[in-house]
């Protein structure tokens, strides 16, 4: 019987939020309103969160974003944490709400890879993917769970990731989102969009794109080859995505020549 309350409860919070996010046919909720919970969601990730105490990896990472977002245009609210976790991660919600994870600093090894990455989760908020991926994954949800239901377990909701996992006992549509988030990937379409707008604004922002495909490099030796093959995957391939990488890198440069200062590749992280 509380299993089967708390799904009801789950299901009417969602319905309504949706309501009240215009999640209806094609219709997406406005900047302000996916902001407003993403913002909610980044709280709990927060209040959930080991912040790292590396001085210098948090001073690095303040500093990159505040020359990204610069480099982007968007008035958003930034903000950005260093959470101390072995995942080799970073994102931005939308609205401009940023995390780095202790894991991937070691892999970046320059503080132009940083931009690399940075650029790119950033130009996923600023090109509306999270909004529209929320969109979409609401409808879908509501279909799922109107027709077969919800899986909860252990007050776990449909979460594979650590950090959706912690969120998801809080219910209403920050877990909505957050399940959203960090669940779903991006289509293929996005992260190339996302890949090349990041790598205009890290060399908007003073660092030299020719960083960007070689992150790649890195980032395959990291994983070992275990990636799972580009037509089974969202994300392009590595090769493939230092392929177009250097395919845009004229634009990237042009833009690059012109910025006012330049960093080239920053910083060693160590």
């Amino acid at each position: 019987m509380k299993k089967i309350s708390l799904f009801l409860f789950i299901l009417l919070f969602t319905l309504v939020s949706c309501s009240s996010l215009k999640i209806s046919g094609t219709n997406e909720p406005s900047d302000e309103e996916i902001n407003a919970e993403a913002l909610k969601a980044y709280t709990d990730v927060k209040s959930k969160s080991k912040f790292s105490t590396n001085k210098e990896w948090n001073e690095l990472v303040q500093r990159v974003v505040k020359r990204i977002a610069l480099a982007s245009g968007e008035n958003f609210q930034w903000e950005a944490v260093v959470i101390e976790s072995p995942e080799v991660n970073a994102w931005c919600m939308p609205g401009g709400k940023i995390a780095v994870y202790t894991g991937i600093m070691p892999v970046l090894k320059t503080e132009a890879a940083l931009a690399a990455v940075l650029g790119h989760e950033v130009a996923h908020a600023t090109l509306r993917h999270g909004k529209q991926r929320y969109a979409r994954a609401m409808k879908e949800n509501i279909i799922g769970m109107v027709v077969g239901g919800a899986v909860i377990a252990g007050g776990q909701f449909l979460c594979k990731t650590e950090t959706c996992k912690k969120l998801s006992a809080l219910g209403g549509v920050a877990t909505g989102f957050a399940v959203t988030f960090f669940d779903r990937k991006f289509s293929r379409g996005d992260e190339s969009a996302a890949d090349k707008q990041g790598q205009l604004y890290m060399a908007k922002a003073g660092y030299d794109p020719s960083e960007a495909p070689r992150l790649w490099d890195r980032m395959n030796a990291n994983h070992s080859g275990k990636a799972p093959p580009e037509f089974m995957s969202t994300h392009p391939s590595d090769e493939n995505r230092k392929a177009a990488l250097n395919e845009w890198m004229p634009e990237a440069y042009q833009l690059y020549s012109q910025a006012p200062h330049k960093y080239g590749l920053g910083v060693n992280i160590n």
